[in-house]
């Protein structure tokens, strides 16, 4: 298994918003419409974690951003909304430790992408209910 496929059960120690390992890049067969059948559902606390952090439009829509691009500069997440610099990276952070949503350095910003190990887990606990 490449170490950028969706989660699997050996994958289910890394808690929820933790990125994976530097140099990885995010894996756009983890945003297929299928659940893998590998995945393992996330817990019930987990899980609405993740609903929650969904439970604003601006947020589903910084989630569709991040899925139309490879990355996002906060910036360029900013001049897509008619939301404050700091509003943006609000939702961001509640996406992030929510793990939709993986953080990377760039220099004096951050690039972000949406975590395909969350949307793999997010499809599979919404499949089970």
């Amino acid at each position: 298994m490449s170490s950028t496929a969706p989660a699997t059960r050996d994958d289910q120690a890394r808690p929820a918003g933790v990125p994976a390992p530097a140099g990885t890049a995010p894996d756009r067969a983890g945003c297929a419409s299928e659940v893998d059948p590998e995945v393992v559902a996330p817990d019930d606390e987990s899980l609405a974690r993740m609903a929650k952090a969904l439970g604003h439009p601006a947020r589903v829509t910084i989630l569709r951003l991040l899925a139309a691009r490879e990355t996002c500069i906060t910036g360029d997440v900013v001049a897509e909304l008619p939301l404050a610099q700091s509003t943006v990276s609000e939702h961001l952070r509640i996406l992030r430790e929510a793990g939709l949503v993986q953080a990377t350095p760039d220099g004096t910003r951050t690039a972000y992408c949406v975590s395909p190990t969350g949307l793999a887990l997010l499809k599979r606990g919404i499949a089970e209910l």
